[in-house]
């Protein structure tokens, strides 16, 4: 019926470690919670009378041509969610006609990604090494495998945040990841700390020029949650943000990615495409996302849900509930398409729950 039934499917599918994993947060996970309750602060609302007899939900993000205004977000590991991972996202994330990021740490190979669907829309999230090597290797690879876009994760500097279901259940990744297999020479058994620790954690905004001398394709940032961090990305030459808190998995206590996004894109939404990901769970959150100025949202978990269940089944299934509930949610808002949904749409206020 909607998501939410995933993620009961999710927890009764997997083992406690990677359970713990992939639905837990930083600290005593307030920011984790607060990416879905900020959603409830916000309000819709809907115009009378409008003409939605054409109302529609595909868009465009970076210039390509999308569904709708929704996109995969990166996240690791996936193979251990299901034995197909990142190849059952790809083939549904195409069918689905939207675009698929995909994590430097991910379970598969940017050329298997590719090779499993040819064509599709695909960005790339990219952690920067301190093996610079690698990272230049990760770079032609996306290249070489038709990745449109380049996502740099920055709000991860050499170490995650402390996780206490990981270091209670002792988690450790038990399945291969390539790139990690290509700085460490170990293909499994690693903990999320000691994938962490392979990130460069030196890099400063002047490092984004020497990333964009790496490839042609435009780069975006991921993890910018200040107007401050705002500018300095766009003043640093990048074609994109996406406002992010790392799923509340970093640092404990931070905004919420929907109440970080007014001041970003009061800031620079002028200037480059802004998105934003953490606790998007209805069609109506995706509204709001576009009210307050992003292009797009993202969605992680909820993927990751639907890929424990039925792999690219339930991706598909997951991707497609999104649609029909942001399409009837158009409608009822009174707007015609994604441009039309303005700040003027919603409204701030306490949490109805």
């Amino acid at each position: 019926m909607n998501v939410w039934d995933y993620e009961q499917r999710f927890e009764q599918t997997l083992d406690a470690g990677a359970f713990g994993y992939f639905a837990g947060g930083a600290d005593d996970e307030v920011t984790l919670r607060d990416n879905v309750a900020a959603f409830r602060r916000w309000r819709l609302r809907p115009r009378m009378l409008v003409d939605v007899s054409a109302a529609a939900i595909e868009t465009t993000v970076l210039g390509e041509p999308v569904s709708m205004p929704l996109l995969v977000a990166p996240t690791a590991f996936q193979r251990m969610a299901h034995p197909d991972g990142e190849i059952a996202t790809a083939r549904a994330t195409a069918a689905a006609g939207t675009v698929m990021t995909m994590s430097t740490v991910a379970t598969a190979s940017p050329g298997e990604v590719a090779e499993a669907a040819p064509g599709a829309a695909r960005w790339f999230q990219l952690y920067w090494f301190k093996d610079e090597g690698v990272t230049h290797a990760l770079i032609d690879q996306a290249v070489v495998s038709d990745f449109r876009a380049i996502v740099l994760t920055i709000d991860a500097p050499g170490a995650p945040g402390r996780r206490e279901r990981d270091l209670r259940s002792g988690f450790v990744v038990e399945a291969p990841i390539p790139a990690v297999e290509a700085a460490t020479g170990r293909p499994t058994g690693l903990t999320p700390a000691e994938v962490f620790a392979l990130v460069e954690s030196r890099l400063t905004w002047r490092d984004l020029e020497r990333l964009r001398g790496m490839s042609d394709l435009p780069l975006l940032v991921k993890g910018v949650l200040t107007r401050e961090d705002a500018r300095l990305a766009v003043d640093g030459g990048v074609d994109g943000i996406v406002v992010s808190n790392h799923a509340g998995r970093q640092l404990d206590t931070v905004l919420a990615g929907i109440d970080a996004l007014p001041e970003v894109v009061d800031e620079v939404g002028g200037e480059v495409e802004v998105f934003v990901d953490g606790g998007v769970r209805r069609g109506t959150d995706v509204l709001k996302a576009l009210a307050l100025g992003a292009r797009a949202a993202l969605i992680g978990r909820p993927v990751l849900w639907g890929l424990a269940a039925a792999g690219e089944a339930g991706v598909r299934d997951v991707l497609e509930i999104f649609r029909r509930e942001i399409a009837l949610g158009m409608q009822l808002l009174g707007c015609v398409g994604c441009g039309a949904v303005t700040r003027a749409h919603v409204q701030s206020g306490p949490d109805p729950t």
